[in-house]
């Protein structure tokens, strides 16, 4: 007498396998295609660029000017601080603005999240041999956006 078996579906340890295939292969998704890192990193590359800009039009002018900051500013004083200070035209803050916008920038940059024309959250400092350091303190994922020359 032959005995037939039908096999009608899947063994648990099948399913288990082809669940755990599919496990690995969402995460492996999820985690490459996670949308808050990449909004965040798109905003580090903007802090990154803006940065550049206030140090190459800062340095512009001061090559106009024979390689010393001018420090008048159409109606204003504006003097490069010897400490970090945030750029922006609130009190207490350098309002390099007036210096900039329009001969050397067209407008004046700030950060992408937390930024307005009243504080770029920008820093500059100028130190005691003249180098001049401009960074973005509000940048993400751990990262530090500060560029000397």
């Amino acid at each position: 007498m032959i005995n037939k078996i039908s096999k009608r579906g899947f063994t648990l340890i099948e399913l288990l396998v082809v669940l755990g295939i599919i496990a690995v292969l969402a995460a492996i998704v999820i985690v490459a295609l996670n949308p808050a890192r990449q909004f965040a990193q798109a905003r580090n590359t903007q802090r990154a660029s803006n940065v550049r800009t206030l140090l190459d039009a800062t340095q512009q002018r001061m090559a106009d000017n024979r390689g010393v900051w001018d420090t008048t500013c159409g109606s204003a004083t504006v003097s490069l601080p010897t400490s970090a200070t945030d750029i922006g035209s609130d009190t207490g803050l350098i309002d390099l603005e007036s210096c900039l916008v329009p001969t050397y920038i067209s407008t004046m940059v700030f950060d992408p999240s937390t930024g307005d024309a009243a504080d770029t959250d920008y820093q500059i400092v100028q130190d005691a041999n003249g180098r001049l350091t401009v960074s973005a303190p509000g940048a993400e994922l751990g990262d530090a956006i500060s560029v000397t020359r």
